[in-house]
């Protein structure tokens, strides 16, 4: 195992190096493209289309051509995580995304430059997500692998609670261009070193070949395209009333400093959710919790459809962020469940791809109706039917095999 494991090979004694791998991961995804710029969009939302005169819709598609990115890059870079260490796919795309988001700061007026930053965003974007330490994540833990995955994905949680507020008080204080420019300085200050110093894989220097399905044996399976199936159109949804959660409210007459507060109350949720899911997914059939957490997204976009007080906008975000939390603690476990590790990043970024096409048509979707009904109402129904229709896909997934 090397230096990295000589501790102990205990994975619930806390000197197991596989904990020093997750903290880094927990702090990389925390400063992530799905922490950072997900859940900061809708706080920039309005300043952006104030100081440049763009339409909602308009500034949603930069939102939709960087998850357009991500869905067409994610399978390439799932097939280098699967062939070379983390840490020479992670790093550089940590520094590329940190630069990117930085230099939002110099925005002009050219809607073209600002889909041009998007684009390079999602290029380099999911490589910062819990995608890039999945795979290693896996390689070291298995008696524990729900929970290990679920501090990781907190990190994420941790994003979406602090990320909002932040940059809604970087905007009040020294206005969009100075949140960008501290934004974009923050992901190299947290997510670079660590990365570089602690994520590897277990059996780094051993090169070993993971047990497992290969990509073509996985794809011929039922269970990958019902899972597939659930990603997407519960993507859908949720990526459309996160993007616009913060205008939404502010449209009903709430204060955009008590809408970046339901902001961050779906991160808190997040954030809790990650965690009961992970300890959860190590006692339960994870297909079942999925359905519960499905559901209660459904219900949260059910109740935003309708939020006209703080307290229906905070209680609509956290159910949203409650069931949105865990259901990312379940995707990669299902996948390292059903298929195994030997061609787990692959699998996870084909996954990555449908999931990114859906986020891509969620927030332009709500953009496009909204810009020709003022009203989210109507096309937020839609997509709380679509997310129970997710939930009750994972009712059919069969019993794990034997490990």
């Amino acid at each position: 195992m090397g230096m990295f494991a000589s501790n102990t090979e205990d994975e619930g004694s806390l000197r197991y190096f596989g904990w020093r791998v997750v903290l880094a991961a927990n702090l990389g995804v925390m400063v992530s493209f799905g922490s950072l710029l997900v859940y900061t969009f809708s706080v920039f939302l309005k300043p952006l289309t104030s100081e440049f005169g763009w339409s909602r819709e308009a500034v949603s598609r930069a939102f939709g051509l960087a998850a357009m990115a991500v869905a067409l890059f994610s399978p390439l870079l799932g097939r280098a995580l699967d062939r070379f260490s983390p840490r020479r796919i992670v790093l550089p795309c940590v520094v590329v995304f940190g630069a990117a988001f930085a230099s939002l700061s110099l925005l002009t007026a050219n809607l073209w430059h600002l889909y041009g930053v998007f684009l390079v965003l999602g290029i380099a974007g999911n490589a910062t997500t819990q995608m890039g330490y999945s795979g290693a994540i896996a390689s070291w833990f298995k008696k524990r692998r729900g929970l290990a995955f679920a501090v990781v994905m907190a990190g994420a949680g941790l994003g979406s609670i602090l990320l909002p507020m932040a940059s809604q008080s970087l905007i009040e204080s020294f206005g969009w261009r100075v949140a960008y420019l501290i934004l974009g300085g923050l992901v190299l200050a947290v997510g670079l070193p660590l990365s570089a110093r602690y994520l590897r894989m277990k059996n780094n220097a051993e090169r070993v070949e993971y047990e497992g399905a290969t990509a073509i044996e996985a794809l011929r399976q039922r269970s990958y395209w019902i899972l597939v199936a659930t990603l997407f159109l519960s993507s859908i949804a949720v990526n459309g009333a996160i993007t616009h959660l913060v205008a939404l409210l502010t449209d009903r007459g709430i204060s955009a400093g008590m809408a970046a507060m339901a902001a961050s109350a779906l991160g808190g949720a997040n954030f809790l959710g990650r965690l009961i899911t992970g300890a959860l997914l190590d006692r339960f059939f994870g297909p079942r919790i999925a359905f519960a957490l499905l559901t209660s997204m459904a219900a949260g976009i059910l109740l935003l459809a309708r939020a006209s007080k703080i307290e229906e906008g905070i209680l609509a975000a956290a159910l949203i962020g409650f069931g949105l939390g865990g259901e990312a603690d379940v995707t990669p476990y299902l996948l390292a469940r059903y298929f195994g590790l030997r061609a787990f990043s692959t699998l996870y970024g084909l996954s990555w791809t449908f999931y990114a096409m859906a986020g891509a048509l969620g927030p332009a979707i709500l953009g496009r109706v909204f810009d020709l009904t003022r009203s989210y109402t109507e096309v937020l129904n839609v997509m709380a039917v679509a997310t129970l229709v997710s939930a009750i896909l994972m009712l059919w997934m069969p019993r794990y095999k034997p490990e």
